[in-house]
């Protein structure tokens, strides 16, 4: 049984408050833990200290490319956690990460926020602090890229949305502080990710719409500010851009990533439709404890206005994602705050027996996927420290599912959501301690460190920069040692060496970097690290040889070619 005392505490402003701080408590392991990965993060991260190197904070580049994918909000925003907490120069990727927790500790707190107003204080709290733990939420949460910050302006502005829906329910003014919330999170959004929150949002209106019979609550969202506000949030930058890209940017964003994924699949991220049906289970845990009495209560319950606005938040955008071609686990985040705000509601009445011991099975079945990820880690890349982090994060997974499911057989369901909200949350931070151990992964840090022992790095100043590598060309190598790093060939890394710069040479150009030397009758190199690994953006396995430039002047040879 739930204490009263637990009403007292939740109640009011108090729910929102501590479901952001599940959020913070759930992503605090992954932020702290994991080194820069590859590629979409370190890409994040590194165009973000381009910005505070340049002081350009328009045009997004990535070394010399430009990087024309994404708006700049995630860059604006990282930036300013950067220049608050450390610099460019650290290269400490914990700072970077800092906006995509702020993003997922507001999606806890703005989904707690709409549940209170549709469900109940109680319902409200528990909604926001399950999205909060999340696995999918708290992992994206500590990484450096758009998707918590994007998760968290989409439920902030559908939160909004769902005050004012009920207000023109039930019969009542809307106020304009929700009103100026919902264009704030819908700008924010767009500035994030582009058009991925005006979908989530017009798709919801639209089927609300339709299945009300009403479309007059539409007028009284606040358009004719509104719109002149969003417009004021993206226009200067948006013309901005326009101009230091020559357009180049909209025809990249739009027409190159966004149209690929819609018309095909982008960097072979395909699926089947149902692809994010058959993940959810993993996805959304612990909360998939609740997930078939969601379900359940989704369609027993959808005349209330408060179920069929989670549905008309959910169901259109999930089919689009769905229908989509280019598929990745993370995509159907926006919508999380809805099956969250389904499953609190479906606590609100007593649970029944199929919901009860459906939940209980995909609770298990989500634990053991949980538990084989982390043994498949072990097995594969694992060290001895690596097997004290995967045995907890089987025990605590397996006690979520356990402890979790027998409450809720028993009728105790959000007893046995807190219980399953607690190991969950324990059996990720455990996976994020496993992840940090398994040092085949770990190619670019293993690196950068191997340059500060040798007295190579950049930083150091010790030597020539920039450092010269081939074939492990990840973004996560540039962003540790620099911009200027150079990613190259055998004969680029051998004149880097004769120019008195380190190389480093994967054992595949072994070869082609000793004849490039015996060309320009370079003395032998001298081979300072070895770091072998695993490059699990490619699938390859690695030899990198480290090798510290001479003293000697650079001995004159034939023109080199290749890339540099």
């Amino acid at each position: 049984m739930i204490r009263p005392d637990f009403d007292r505490m939740i109640a009011d402003w108090r729910g929102p408050v501590l479901a952001a701080l599940v959020a913070l408590i759930a992503a605090l392991p992954s932020l702290m833990l994991l080194p820069p990965l590859d590629r979409d993060e370190s890409r994040y991260a590194q165009a973000t200290a381009q910005m505070l190197e340049t002081g350009d904070l328009v045009d997004i580049r990535f070394q010399d490319d430009p990087r024309y994918k994404k708006p700049v909000g995630i860059y604006w925003l990282q930036a300013a956690a950067v220049s608050l907490v450390s610099d460019a120069e650290a290269r400490d990727i914990r700072a970077y990460r800092i906006p995509s927790l702020l993003g997922a500790m507001l999606a806890a707190a703005a989904c707690a926020w709409a549940g209170g107003a549709l469900f109940g204080q109680r319902a409200g709290f528990l909604a926001g602090a399950m999205l909060g733990a999340t696995f999918l939420l708290s992992t994206e949460a500590g990484i450096a890229k758009t998707d918590a910050m994007l998760a968290g302006s989409v439920t902030l502005a559908m939160a909004a949305l769902a005050r004012l829906y009920l207000a023109a329910r039930e019969g009542r003014a809307p106020a304009r502080l929700h009103k100026l919330l919902f264009w704030l999170g819908l700008g924010l959004s767009i500035l994030i990710k582009g058009p991925i929150g005006p979908m989530v949002v017009i798709s919801a209106l639209v089927m609300l719409t339709v299945w009300d019979r009403n479309a007059r609550w539409l007028t009284r969202l606040g358009w004719g500010w509104g719109l002149p506000l969003l417009a004021l949030m993206v226009g200067p930058w948006a013309i901005a851009i326009t101009i230091a890209s020559d357009g180049a940017f909209w025809r990249d964003a739009v027409g190159g990533d966004l149209g690929q994924k819609v018309v095909g699949v982008d960097e072979s991220h395909g699926g089947f439709p149902g692809y994010y049906l058959l993940l959810a289970p993993v996805l959304l845990f612990p909360a998939t404890l609740l997930l078939p009495a969601a379900l359940s209560t989704g369609w027993a319950r959808r005349a209330e206005p408060g179920v069929r606005f989670a549905l008309c938040w959910l169901i259109p955008t999930w089919i689009i994602f769905e229908l989509t071609p280019t598929k990745l686990p993370h995509y159907t985040l926006p919508t999380f705050g809805a099956i969250a705000l389904l499953a609190a509601a479906a606590m609100t009445r007593p649970i029944g027996t199929l919901s009860r011991r459906l939940g209980a099975g995909l609770m298990l079945f989500a634990a053991l996927v949980i538990s084989a990820a982390a043994v498949y880690g072990l097995t594969e890349f694992g060290t001895s420290t690596a097997q004290t982090w995967a045995t907890m994060t089987l025990a605590f997974a397996l006690a979520a599912a356990a402890v979790g499911g027998f409450l809720l057989l028993n009728g105790a369901s959000t007893s046995g959501l807190l219980a399953a909200m607690a190991f969950g949350i324990l059996a990720h931070a455990a996976l994020a301690g496993e992840i940090r151990q398994l040092r085949p992964l770990a190619i670019a840090p293993r690196l950068d460190a191997a340059l500060m022992e040798a007295g190579l790095h950049p930083r150091q100043g010790r030597v020539g920069a920039p450092v010269a590598i081939t074939t492990f060309h990840e973004p996560s190598f540039v962003f540790l040692t620099g911009t200027p790093t150079r990613l190259t060939d055998a004969e680029g890394a051998a004149e880097a060496l004769i120019a008195g710069r380190p190389a480093i040479v994967e054992a595949a150009d072994a070869d082609a970097f000793a004849a490039a030397l015996a060309a320009r009758r370079a003395p032998p190199p001298r081979a300072v690290a070895v770091v072998t690994g695993h490059n699990y953006s490619k699938g390859d396995d690695l030899v990198l040889t480290l090798y510290a430039p001479e003293a000697a002047r650079p001995i004159p040879g034939p023109a080199a070619g290749g890339a540099r």
